[in-house]
């Protein structure tokens, strides 16, 4: 009862965060009059679609006009535009919730939807697959080498994997990104210079698949070259200071194993931390890589913040930083679980 009650405190406390959050936002999107503009953005579309329906009906240009308008009037009400913005704070905040925050004016999905919840949920696969695979495949890389070289500390190989985290953390993933890009791609011509797919993508499924993989291949590798150092770091220097604790060097004073000490005395204890950085990493991929994402053409999360941005896309940029949000406080609710299975101590 003790860890389900702890579990429960945590997570309405976070449940909390996105309610202010959302509150917040909500707000802000009131007083600067951007909730406005966006459920006019709304109901215009819908008012347009009335219209073309209202011109095959009514010939009368004066007619036309009054019905038009009477429809308006219906629709403004209909979404509270004859109510101050404080008023409409519950319905906004659904609306929020549920992305259902009208269309874009230029950005558009593959299938040419205009509908803010359309582009977001086809963007976010693709940026699941690239930044998401790279930063697990740093960090499973720099948990293997990190605990290695924690383990032989001044070493050769404590060395090497030092001098190549300091040159890896200090590569601009863009700089690298279009290095590989003239070497792989230019150059030896062994990868595409961008995109997801070939023009045209194959029809066969394995081919697609095959396909896809080939036009990953650079981007991966690029992130997986410029993050793989700080987790390499961040690992040894976690594990390296948790190695040196008195309570390890009792553990090989009875004369235990080193694998024993290493995965019960030393990882078990370093493991929080190195958690927090892999769980918190993990969710802000989901917000993508935009330099990365654009030096490659990949139609992922980022690049289509980096689109919102400059088409100054409102409702856009207001659902992913929603997202973005969401995301954090659900990785931060799994770090509170994970906290409890691997230190007890956490629940008192």
């Amino acid at each position: 009862m003790g860890v389900l009650r702890t579990i429960g405190i945590r997570a309405l406390t976070l449940i909390g965060v996105v309610i202010a959050v959302l509150l917040m936002l909500v707000i802000v999107l009131g007083v600067t009059g951007l909730s406005d503009k966006m459920l006019k953005a709304i109901a215009d579309q819908i008012l347009m679609e009335i219209r073309q329906g209202l011109a095959r009906e009514i010939k009368d240009p004066e007619a036309l006009k009054a019905a038009i308008e009477q429809q308006r009037m219906e629709i403004y009400a209909a979404f509270g535009l004859d109510k101050p913005w404080y008023a409409r704070i519950p319905d906004m905040v659904v609306r929020v919730m549920t992305f259902d925050l009208g269309y874009t004016r230029t950005i558009k999905s593959f299938t040419g939807s205009q509908r803010v919840a359309d582009i977001i949920w086809e963007r976010l696969p693709n940026t699941i697959l690239l930044v998401t695979t790279a930063i697990a495949i740093s960090a499973v890389l720099g948990l293997i080498i990190g605990v290695k070289v924690a383990t032989r500390p001044g070493s050769r190989l404590d060395r090497v994997a030092s001098y190549f985290s300091a040159i890896s953390f200090a590569l601009p993933t863009w700089w690298t990104g279009i290095i590989f890009i003239f070497v792989f791609a230019f150059y030896f011509r062994l990868f595409p210079f961008g995109g997801m797919y070939s023009a045209p993508p194959p029809e066969e499924p394995l081919a697609r698949f095959l396909d896809l993989l080939w036009h990953a291949a650079l981007p991966v590798t690029t992130l997986v070259v410029a993050l793989v150092g700080s987790w390499i770091y961040v690992t040894r220097t976690i594990v390296l200071n948790t190695a040196q604790e008195d309570f390890v060097a009792a553990a090989r004073a009875k004369g235990l194993p080193e694998s024993v000490v290493r995965r019960r005395y030393i990882i078990r204890v370093a493991a929080p931390p190195i958690l927090t950085n892999i769980v918190l990493g993990l969710a802000g991929s989901i917000g993508g890589a935009i330099i990365t994402e654009t030096v490659f053409q990949w139609p992922g999360m980022g690049s289509l913040y980096y689109q919102a941005i400059f088409s100054l896309e409102e409702n856009l940029i207001i659902a992913l930083t929603f997202i973005f949000t969401v995301v954090y406080v659900a990785a931060r609710f799994i770090l509170e679980i994970l906290y409890i299975v691997l230190d007890p101590r956490v629940r008192y």
